[in-house]
């Protein structure tokens, strides 16, 4: 892929894999801060653009696809985190999005030993990096649904946040942002996934009592932890846009 030089035109790009997986409140910050930003969902039948050159920034979803999956848009999504590099554009990653960012800069994705779904604790390293991203907080509940994870951190990246189920929960390399949970969640979002959670999640429910939630204590844990959800979030966005080509 060619890399432009072009003065960008529009803040932020948001690459959508699923139609379930959508911005939510990344989309409700976004408008917030009066940003010009543009989706584009490829099971919707929209092709990824073919640079990220005319954005200031790029934010990759999540989706249930495995990283690993041979499908032409998710090797799409990787150049244009590439290019993105090139530029000095920052990217950010969500669940499937930080796993396509860590094939992309040469790490590795696989199948993890025990899924996470639902609120799960996470431990926030207490590191310059992590500070920068995070805020103050050592320790947060964020919102997983993952099977997959990024078990090989690419060369230079900082490792920033674990679980005892996911080591590598998030990690920084230079102004990007990988995490494997989903800070853009929202509780309908969240009742949108519960109504078609796929065949897999009900076994895992049995088999991983300990990090896999039933759909009633799902529910419950969102009515407690949702507003420091969009915190934290409130604190990872405004980092990333302190980042955002100018």
């Amino acid at each position: 892929m060619a890399v432009s030089i072009s003065a960008p035109v529009h803040d932020v790009l948001v690459l959508q894999h699923t139609l379930e997986d959508h911005p939510a409140y990344l989309g409700q910050w976004l408008d917030a801060q009066g940003a010009d930003w543009q989706v584009f969902c490829t099971e919707a039948g929209q092709a990824y653009p073919a640079s990220v050159a005319p954005y200031r920034a790029l934010a990759v979803l999540g989706g249930e696809w495995s990283a690993n999956d041979e499908r032409p848009s998710l090797r799409q999504a990787e150049a244009l985190i590439r290019e993105a590099e090139a530029l000095g554009v920052p990217v950010l990653g969500h669940c499937l999005g930080g796993q396509l960012m860590a094939r992309a800069f040469g790490g590795r994705v696989a199948r993890l030993p025990q899924p996470e779904v639902g609120w799960l604790p996470i431990t926030l390293h207490d590191t310059p990096a992590a500070r920068a991203w995070f805020g103050g907080p050592r320790q947060a509940t964020v919102y997983q649904w993952h099977y997959d994870g990024f078990v090989d951190l690419p060369v230079g990246a900082e490792w920033l946040a674990s679980s005892p189920a996911c080591p590598h929960q998030a990690f920084a390399l230079g102004i990007h942002l990988a995490m494997q949970f989903h800070v853009e969640i929202t509780p309908p979002k969240i009742a949108d996934w519960l109504a078609a959670p796929g065949d897999v999640y009900p076994g895992a429910i049995a088999r991983h009592p300990d990090s896999v939630q039933p759909p009633e204590a799902m529910r419950a844990a969102t009515a407690r932890h949702q507003a420091g959800s969009e915190a934290l979030a409130d604190a990872i966005y405004a980092a990333w846009r302190a980042r955002w080509r100018r």
